[in-house]
């Protein structure tokens, strides 16, 4: 997967960080400073925008909890906004609503 960087420099600034990572010049720490530096943070989704995107890809909330490995009742509670998907779920429903899902299948 592409990573999304805030800026071209930002980009050019991880890629030399993550170079330096490899090379045992900048421990991990510092490296996942980096990454909450320079790369795009998730967007948070709304209970609409989860719904729509289930809705555009045209597959129910059984289907769609097997693709993201989480329970019925689970999407069914994002979409009612009664909780809020975080982590890698959260990735996962970003890729679907960007690339569609055939981009986790």
């Amino acid at each position: 997967m592409t990573k999304q960087y805030k800026s071209k420099i930002f980009a050019a600034i991880h890629e030399t960080a993550e170079d330096f990572h490899v090379a045992g010049i900048i421990d991990a720490k510092t490296m996942r400073e980096f990454d909450t530096s320079c790369l795009t943070p998730v967007k948070i989704l709304a209970p609409d925008e989860i719904v729509a995107t289930r809705t555009s890809i045209g597959v129910s909330q059984s289907v769609f909890a097997h693709y993201l490995n989480v329970g019925v009742s689970t999407i069914s509670k994002w979409e009612r906004g009664e909780k809020h998907p975080s982590g890698t779920a959260l990735k996962l429903l970003d890729i679907i609503r960007r690339k569609g899902l055939e981009a986790i299948s």
